[in-house]
């Protein structure tokens, strides 16, 4: 399994997200959001500890309009869950490692 994020783009989401074998978490964010740089660390730490059973990408919402629009990211950071074309759960804002691993197990277990 890959671990770590990786960074894609509106041209890729498709394949990289809706075609994933495995659940996929996008975090979505900007350049200019203070809260974003605190949700980094968090993002990468739950990359690590979910590496087997979730796949978890970024997307910089400012370069890609088409997705973002898609998906209604009114805010960022903004969590979106996906298994296929299905969105499981979705979170607007910053949250804690705490609050993001409860977010993560509560649906992965699901499955």
């Amino acid at each position: 399994m890959n671990k770590g994020v990786s960074t894609i783009t509106d041209a890729e989401f498709e394949t990289e997200v809706l075609k994933a074998e495995q659940p996929v978490l996008v975090y979505f964010w900007a350049s200019w959001c203070g809260p974003c740089r605190l949700m980094s660390p968090v993002i990468n730490s739950a990359a690590n500890t979910y590496s087997d059973r979730l796949k978890i990408v970024k997307m910089e919402v400012d370069p890609n309009p088409e997705t973002v629009k898609q998906y209604q990211i009114e805010g960022v950071p903004a969590l979106r869950l996906f298994q296929g074309n299905t969105i499981l759960a979705s979170s607007e804002g910053a949250i804690g490692k705490d609050k993001l691993l409860s977010f993560l197990d509560t649906h992965l277990n699901n499955n």
